[in-house]
Formats: C-alpha cells, sequence, structure tokens
C-alpha cells in the first residue's frame, strides 16, 4: 500500500461537524491538548489535529451533518487514551469544559473520565489502570 503523509495509517479517523473549525481548533488546542497537523479552506472548513497516537478531522457543519448542539442529541462517544488521565482531567476542568461522567476507575480496568465539548460532542478521555481480561467482568468472548 502507498503511503500518504496527509492521512495516517493504521488509525481510525473520525471527522467530526463543527460549526466554527477555527473556534474548535483552538478550544481542542487549549482544553484537550490536540495538535493542529493541518487546516485548508479560508474561512477554515476543515483541520486534522492528533493528541498522542489519535487523529481527528475536523469538519465545518453543513446542511445533513449538523453538530449534537445544533441536533439536539449526540450519536457517538470518542474515546482517547492519554498518558496521565489525572493531569488531564484537572486540565479540562481548568479550562471550564463540561465534565459529563467524573474521573473513576470502571469495572474493565480503565480510569476515564467524560467531557463535552464546545459543539456537544461526547469524549472519554481514558488510562489503562489494571490488566482485566472481559469474562472477568462480565463480558462474553466471542467464539467461547
Amino acid at each position: 500500500m502507498p503511503t500518504n503523509r496527509s492521512v495516517p495509517v493504521d488509525t481510525l479517523l473520525p471527522h467530526i461537524a463543527y460549526r466554527n473549525v477555527a473556534e474548535a481548533i483552538a478550544w481542542l488546542t487549549r482544553t484537550f491538548g490536540f495538535t493542529e497537523h493541518y487546516r485548508y479552506g479560508d474561512p477554515a472548513s476543515g483541520a486534522q489535529m492528533r493528541l498522542g497516537g489519535a487523529w481527528i478531522m475536523l469538519n465545518r457543519a453543513t446542511a445533513g451533518r449538523g453538530t449534537p448542539a445544533q441536533l439536539g442529541y449526540g450519536t457517538q462517544n470518542l474515546t482517547v487514551f492519554v498518558d496521565d488521565v489525572d493531569e488531564h482531567f484537572e486540565r479540562s476542568k481548568s479550562a471550564g469544559a463540561r465534565i459529563v461522567e467524573d474521573l473513576h476507575e470502571t469495572v474493565y480496568g480503565e480510569r476515564q473520565y467524560g467531557v463535552e465539548d464546545l459543539d456537544g460532542h461526547r469524549w472519554l478521555f481514558s488510562q489503562h489502570a489494571r490488566d482485566r481480561s472481559p469474562d472477568e467482568w462480565g463480558a462474553q468472548i466471542a467464539g467461547k
């Protein structure tokens, strides 16, 4: 497979709609610590950003592709793994992000919290706390 410096390989690359892409870039940088890789359009109609190994595309909201704030509901959560979830939680709180799930350890061994961004998208920031097999906490492993 050829390489493409515009799209990271072996990565799920979600495209997320925002009403104002430039404002979203600034907010995601300040609040969550994302780094802008590139943007396009004038005014900005799209951008690619990263946080650690997580990559996202931002696109301007259009008819038929609204934000949760515009629609009045969300359709997904985005999970990003960070090296220090406690520090990340404090950063998000200090920046005024709306925390929707306090920092806690899950039954499946993750330390995480939930937060809503400026356009209503829900994010989970997570760090591995301990190794748990799915069957240890009640999940059914396929094929067993």
